[in-house]
Order: structure tokens, then C-alpha cells, then sequence
């Protein structure tokens, strides 16, 4: 696989990660089986936010755009790179982020709802 594929693959398999984080709560609702690979997806993404753990993803991307001899991302990571300033301004991002757990919450909420009224009684 060439360099420049792989640090295209890591891109969007970023992208569909950030997209699970934000939605996969609600796939729960159908399939309850997946909240627990989303609850530990929301866990690693809420530990690579405030405690700064680095995504093994953003190291694939860097080091598959150096030995493609493109630039590499930022050095505060993908979202930084690609979201930050691009689809929201960087003044937004403490919103972003507390919309992004909002998010998550009425999903789990959801989750816990559906459970509850599918549980036999």
C-alpha cells in the first residue's frame, strides 16, 4: 500500500471515529449490543481530550505523509487540522466539544430509556 493510500486510510478512518463518538450512542437504540463499544470509544476519545493521549491514528497519518513527502498534520493533532478553523472557528471549539458530549448523553439516555421499557416488568 502506498504511503500517500495509507495516510488517505487514516484520514478517514479518523473521520469515521469521530462520527461513532458523536452518533454510535444512537445505533444502541436499534442494537443495544454496541453501547459497550461505544462507551469504551467515548472513554478513549474523552481520554485523548483531557488527559492528551495521543491517537495511534494521528501517528499513522504523520508518519504515512512524511514518507509520502506531504506536509505532515498539526501538531495538535486531526482535529486541529481538519475541523478546527475549517468547520468551526477555533474560538468554538470548548462548544463544539460540549455539544459533542451532549451528544453522547441523550444517547446513553436513550439506551437506558429503551432498555428499560424492553426489560420484562
Amino acid at each position: 500500500m502506498s504511503h500517500e493510500v495509507l495516510a488517505e486510510t487514516a484520514m478517514v478512518v479518523h473521520f469515521a471515529f469521530l462520527a461513532y463518538v458523536a452518533f454510535g450512542g444512537f445505533l444502541a437504540w436499534r442494537w443495544p449490543r454496541t453501547y459497550w463499544l461505544h462507551l469504551l470509544v467515548s472513554l478513549y476519545a474523552l481520554g485523548i481530550v483531557v488527559i492528551g493521549w495521543e491517537c495511534p491514528l494521528t501517528r499513522v497519518e504523520r508518519r504515512a505523509r512524511a514518507l509520502a513527502g506531504h506536509p505532515s498534520i498539526s501538531e495538535a493533532g486531526f482535529v486541529d487540522h481538519y475541523l478546527t478553523g475549517t468547520l468551526y472557528p477555533a474560538e468554538h471549539e470548548p462548544t463544539v466539544q460540549l455539544v459533542l458530549v451532549a451528544l453522547v448523553l441523550v444517547s446513553w439516555a436513550g439506551v437506558a430509556v429503551s432498555a428499560r421499557s424492553s426489560s420484562p416488568t
